[in-house]
């Protein structure tokens, strides 16, 4: 497991959605399906749920996937171990990716590539730093300086922070780094496919 270096940790999702899914959730197609990887409790499934997105959900923790209160039909929920298993979604391709709290460096490529075209990754986790304020302390489980910006490179970067945040009532403090970037369709009448975006006005991502 490399969300974090503590058994608890297997199990999140119940504190309230992150600020950050909730400040660009809105880039989302209007009625997109969501994968949630990590989804633990559920918090930013019920988000979307909210927002009438349908939902794919995947967690290693059978008691956290069963906590998820949602009906069956706006929610597929799979229990695996995405590190050391086969990855549950082969050849699937969703409007959104949302990743916080976890980071397994070998699915990186896979979760790119389970975006459709406009779909959009929203990810967050710990980055190097958090080893001096708690938990997670292990490099394993902390992203290098600008890493989610090079894993990113090939999609279009709508925001990206890196850095630190002060402790509020509900979260402790932690170096943290998260990344909204989009698949842009690409424009079929580029010689050899190739990924550059559609003829016409510009796609507008909106900043909120």
């Amino acid at each position: 497991m490399a969300a974090a270096d503590s058994s608890q940790a297997r199990i999140h999702g119940a504190e309230p959605p992150s600020a950050w899914v909730r400040r660009w959730s809105h880039l989302v197609a209007p009625g997109g399906t969501v994968l949630d990887v990590a989804c633990g409790r559920g918090r930013h499934a019920r988000w979307f749920h909210e927002r009438n997105h349908a939902l794919v959900l995947v967690d290693i923790a059978q008691t956290a996937i069963e906590s998820i209160a949602l009906p069956k039909a706006a929610c597929e929920a799979v229990v695996a171990d995405i590190e050391n298993g086969p990855w549950p979604f082969p050849g699937r391709r969703f409007d959104a990716v949302v990743v916080t709290n976890y980071l397994w460096r070998p699915l990186m490529p896979v979760l790119l590539d389970s975006l459709a075209p406009g779909g959009v990754l929203i990810y967050e986790t710990f980055t190097q730093g958090n080893e001096t304020v708690g938990k997670p302390s292990r490099p394993d489980f902390l992203l290098r300086p600008g890493e989610l910006l090079q894993v990113c490179q090939g999609l279009r970067i709508v925001a990206f922070e890196d850095g630190f945040q002060e402790g509020a009532p509900v979260q402790p403090p932690r170096f943290v780094q998260r990344i909204a970037a989009v698949r842009e369709a690409a424009n079929p009448s580029v010689s050899g496919g190739g990924a550059a975006p559609l003829a016409g006005p510009p796609p507008r991502y909106c900043l909120p």
